[in-house]
């Protein structure tokens, strides 16, 4: 089995990404404003767009967004 090395760079992205971090300043006021906004977006496509797999994904992409812009401020700052 073919293994690869894990170098410096890599464990910290690793462990970066799998550490809690808890907010501080104003993240959990950019968290919530990011979350708004999405959920405006899924509350305008829940009107317009009819029941659908489609319309699922689009919900699901959201949710998504949220989650990684989110975790780009927990994670970078």
């Amino acid at each position: 089995m073919t293994e690869y090395p894990i170098t410096p760079e890599l464990q910290e992205e690793i462990d970066n990404r799998m550490t809690y971090h808890a907010p501080t300043g104003d993240q959990p006021e950019r968290y919530q404003a990011i979350r708004s906004g999405a959920k405006e977006l899924m509350e305008l496509a829940a009107r317009l767009v009819p029941p659908s797999p489609e319309r699922g994904e689009a919900f699901k992409k959201l949710e998504g967004f949220c989650f990684w812009a989110n975790a780009g401020i927990a994670r970078r700052e």
